[in-house]
């Protein structure tokens, strides 16, 4: 009798076992068979969260501070804001000398002077993404830093085509684990730094920008500049002089590093 209950109680637990698991499975593959809800389209400018956060594996961005060093090339990169009237004397200067290069621009900037974007393109010139709105970068949350990547990047592609191969964070040489993980979201596989920097920004002087760059250049070097100030206008007739004296050639980044 002991037997008998044994092997009727054995019976009765494996056929709910069995039940349970036919439940699990069938819901395992409604599960697996439904296709995820697509996220709603949302203007990364819209709101200050921006959009809802991806899901999946994190993607983070390199960093390119030079380039190869064998070869005697340099690139003379600029950020992309300020009077449109320099901006065009600087194209004139680099058209003189055979100079390529590679501005990086301010997307707030880009709203103002597409007309000058499209200048800087059509001479054969590099554009790229320095932010929407030239903000401390680094003090953002995600989301934020994420809506001015992205938001610039619109601004590119509406302009130009392409949201540009190349992205560099506002207000700091170096792009931190957070901002190089926005970066790769917002689909760039580096952010540019640079390995010089001429502090044309804080006006020193035509003939100061001059030496900095001239006394600390070398091949490869990635040179930061900007587009906006009267003494870097100046200074280029003799920058580019004394680069073609070395025989160091100004292309633009994508150039520089295809070398």
């Amino acid at each position: 009798m002991t037997v008998q209950r044994r092997s009727i109680l054995g019976v009765a637990a494996g056929a709910l076992a069995t039940g349970f698991a036919a439940a699990c499975g069938a819901h395992g593959r409604r599960a697996a068979s439904a296709s995820p809800s697509p996220p709603p389209s949302a203007d990364p400018t819209s709101g200050p969260s921006g959009p809802a956060a991806p899901t999946g594996p994190v993607h983070v961005a390199g960093e390119i501070t030079h380039g190869p060093r064998r070869v005697p090339q340099v690139a003379l990169t600029f950020h992309g804001a300020g009077d449109p009237g320099l901006a065009r004397r600087l194209l004139a200067e680099f058209a003189k000398g055979g100079a390529a290069v590679t501005v990086l621009a301010v997307g707030t900037w880009l709203d103002e002077q597409p007309d000058t974007a499209r200048a800087i393109v059509a001479a054969g010139h590099e554009l790229g993404n320095h932010t929407l709105s030239h903000g401390d970068i680094t003090a953002m949350t995600p989301e934020r830093a994420y809506a001015e990547i992205a938001g610039c990047a619109d601004r590119l592609r509406k302009l130009t085509g392409s949201p540009g191969r190349w992205f560099r964070p506002s207000q700091t040489q170096h792009a931190s684990k957070t901002v190089r993980t926005q970066a790769a979201r917002a689909g760039y596989h580096s952010c540019l730094s640079y390995d010089l920097d001429s502090l044309d920004n804080t006006d020193p002087g035509a003939d100061a920008v001059t030496g900095t760059v001239l006394g600390k250049i070398a091949n490869g070097s990635i040179v930061s500049m900007h587009l906006g100030h009267a003494g870097t206008v100046r200074a280029m007739p003799a920058i580019l002089d004394g680069l073609g004296r070395r025989g160091l050639k100004p292309v633009t980044v994508s150039t520089l590093l295809a070398s």
